[in-house]
């Protein structure tokens, strides 16, 4: 990792949705799609999928802070996601789709901490942020099949992104706002 890069990590449920919107920005270096947060090492989709590894499908987010900060980093994350389901993310159930916030230093930690808190006091949900705010730990990339999912099965991706209501979601709660 070069001087000027940072990691973050976020999970946001389905991996496949969470790349894109972050991929083209300016400043994003890379987006890798991976598990993190359980006990199993280098673990496999199925095995994530069982809710038996502690994991998140999470992704990792490579970029330059000069050009794209960590809070413009947050506020892209919360508009892709219901940050008030506990039980998984749209039409994905269970633990491994569950949001998180992985922080990587102090810094992070107090930024995802305020940017909760200032999206919790806006207004914006009914109920409850309840997108945990946690240490980073070891992060393992997916199967090659997994990463840049929405350039290599273009109609899939659009059909679930749509099909599983985070389009729609987002369309209702975000509507207006820039995705940078």
């Amino acid at each position: 990792m070069e001087k000027n890069e940072r990691i973050a990590t976020f999970a946001g449920g389905c991996f496949w949705c969470m790349v894109k919107p972050f991929d083209e920005q300016p400043g994003i270096i890379k987006v890798v799609s991976g598990y993190t947060g359980g006990t199993v090492e280098n673990p496999t989709y199925q095995q994530v999928c069982s809710d038996t590894t502690g994991h998140y499908e999470a992704v990792q987010i490579t970029y330059n802070p000069a050009t794209f900060s960590y809070e413009k980093l947050l506020e892209l994350f919360w508009q892709q996601i219901d940050p008030t389901d506990p039980g998984g993310q749209f039409y994905d159930r269970g633990q491994s789709y569950q949001t998180a916030i992985f922080y990587h230093d102090e810094t992070q930690k107090r930024l995802a901490e305020e940017s909760k808190q200032k999206l919790q006091e806006s207004g914006r949900f009914n109920k409850p942020i309840v997108t945990p705010i946690i240490p980073a730990k070891t992060f393992y990339p997916a199967e090659e099949y997994h990463q840049h999912y929405y350039k290599k099965n273009r109609a899939h991706y659009e059909s679930y992104h749509i099909g599983s209501g985070r389009s729609g979601f987002r369309q209702k709660h975000w509507e207006g706002e820039h995705e940078y």
